[in-house]
C-alpha cells in the first residue's frame, strides 16, 4: 500500500472521536463556500461535496442550514483561509490550516503553541515542499465494482491512487490538488454517491520519533485541535507501524 493508504488510516483513528470539531471545520467550509459561490448546490459543486461530507459525518441538518444561511448574509462568516508552517519538537514539520474572523488572535495563539513546546512558527510556503496536496474523494462502492476497471478510468481524471475498503463498502481515490473538479464530475456522472471529499498534505517523507517524543509531539497536536480557528493540521511523523 502507498504512503497515502498509511495516511488514510490514522486520520480515521484521529477522527472517530473529534466529531464536534469536525462539525466545526465543515460549518466553516461551507460558510465560506456559499460566500465564494452561492447557496444553490446545484450551482455550486464545492457546496454539493461539502453537504455530502457533512450528512455523511452526522451533521445534524439544521447545522448545515445555519452554515449554509450565514454564508449567504451580508457580513455573516467572514472567514478567511490562512496556512501556518513551522517546526514543532524534534524537528517534525507542521501545517497548520485555519479558517479565522481575527487573524492577529489566531497568528498569536498558533505561534505561542510552536513556542511553548520549543518548536518556531516558519514563513508561509517554507515547507511546501515536504508534502504533496492532494485531492481525496470517499465514495460508496457499486455492487460488482471492477476496481482495476475503475482504476484505468480515474486515471484520466486526474486519480494516482485508489483504495477499496472491504469493510466499509467505500472505494477513496486520491488525486492532484488541481482535479479535484474533475474527479468530482466522474463520480456525480456516473452514479457514485459521495461520502466525503477534502483537500490533504501528505508528507513525501516522513521522520521517525520514539515514544517519548511522541507523547510531546502529541500534546502539541492536541493544542492546535483545541483552537477553533484550526480546520486541518499536517505533520511528517512516521506513523506507528508505518513501514
Amino acid at each position: 500500500m502507498g504512503r497515502a493508504f498509511e495516511y488514510r488510516k490514522a486520520r480515521i483513528m484521529a477522527r472517530n472521536s473529534k466529531n464536534s470539531k469536525m462539525f466545526s471545520k465543515l460549518s466553516k467550509e461551507i460558510t465560506m463556500c456559499v460566500k465564494a459561490s452561492g447557496p444553490d448546490p446545484d450551482n455550486n459543486s464545492r457546496l454539493r461535496t461539502l453537504i455530502a461530507s457533512a450528512k455523511s459525518a452526522s451533521m445534524p441538518k439544521d447545522t448545515i442550514d445555519r452554515a449554509i444561511k450565514k454564508g449567504s448574509e451580508a457580513g455573516g462568516g467572514d472567514y478567511k483561509e490562512i496556512t501556518y508552517e513551522g517546526y514543532g519538537p524534534f524537528g517534525i514539520a507542521i501545517v497548520v490550516e485555519t479558517a479565522t474572523d481575527n487573524n492577529t488572535r489566531t497568528v498569536a495563539n498558533v505561534r505561542s503553541y510552536f513556542t511553548k513546546f520549543g518548536g518556531t512558527l516558519g514563513t508561509t510556503g517554507s515547507l511546501s515542499f515536504l508534502f504533496s496536496r492532494k485531492a481525496v474523494f470517499t465514495v460508496k462502492a457499486k455492487e460488482g465494482v471492477d476496481m482495476e476497471e475503475l482504476e484505468l478510468e480515474l486515471i484520466d481524471f486526474g486519480v494516482d491512487e485508489l483504495y477499496y475498503d472491504e469493510e466499509e463498502k467505500t472505494i477513496t481515490a486520491y488525486g492532484e490538488y488541481e482535479a479535484y473538479a474533475q474527479m468530482q464530475q466522474y463520480f456525480e456522472s456516473n452514479g457514485f454517491e459521495i461520502e466525503s471529499a477534502e483537500f490533504v498534505r501528505i508528507p513525501n517523507d516522513t521522520k521517525e520519533v520514539n515514544e517519548e517524543q511522541r507523547a510531546t509531539l502529541q500534546k502539541l497536536l492536541d493544542k492546535f485541535d483545541e483552537d477553533d480557528d484550526v480546520t486541518n493540521v499536517f505533520t511528517n511523523i512516521k506513523e506507528e507501524g508505518e513501514e
